[in-house]
């Protein structure tokens, strides 16, 4: 027991409580107001502005699968957080998203970038490991609610950088086939001498 801040085996000896061994009160299982509003604004402030931002249910995935998930939305600039239904549904309508109904345990995946949000949560839902651990509900995208088939519709849209790709190939083409025709003119003309 403890009295004063000192134990009763160590208040005879007139010395402190040693603070590994010090209990907890039972306040540290709840969240401080304090702590909520400061988790409130930090999420509101990372929710607002961003294009994506998709609710998934992560009932039965491992302590592993979810750092795999961070991981592969880590690589694509996409963030991936549990949070707590009462606190998200108040950050994202400080962010004003609305129209997303908030039930169970829910973890969030969120960017700038809507098809690379869309893909991490998309890929991940479809891996046969997390088939039925880690269902996507629902999601903001561009500016509104979206459903899961509006979800899956952008995952399978090709990437900014599958994009930048294919807009190089298709201004190199006129250049390329340009050096091809003047090379094999090239040869043309050493056959002939």
């Amino acid at each position: 027991m403890i009295v004063g801040g000192f134990c009763r085996v160590c208040s005879k000896l007139n010395r402190p409580f040693p603070p590994l061994l010090k209990l907890k009160s039972g306040k540290e299982k709840y969240m401080l107001k304090s702590r909520k509003a400061e988790l409130i604004a930090e999420l509101s402030e990372s929710f607002e502005g961003k294009a994506a931002v998709i609710v998934c249910d992560y009932k039965g995935l491992t302590v592993a699968q979810l750092e795999t998930l961070r991981r592969s939305a880590r690589a694509k600039d996409v963030k991936v957080q549990v949070i707590k239904n009462s606190l998200a549904s108040i950050s994202l309508a400080n962010a004003k998203m609305t129209g997303l109904e908030l039930k169970d345990t829910n973890i969030f995946v969120w960017s700038e970038d809507v098809v690379a949000a869309a893909k991490v949560a998309d890929d991940f839902a479809s891996d046969k490991a997390n088939e039925g651990k880690f269902v996507i509900k629902a999601g903001y995208l561009d500016g509104e609610a979206a459903d899961l088939a509006k979800i899956e519709a952008f995952a399978k849209l090709p990437g900014r950088e599958e994009l930048l790709g294919m807009l190089a190939a298709t201004w190199m083409a006129p250049i390329t086939n340009m050096a091809v025709g003047i090379d094999a003119l090239r040869k043309k003309k050493e056959e002939e001498a």
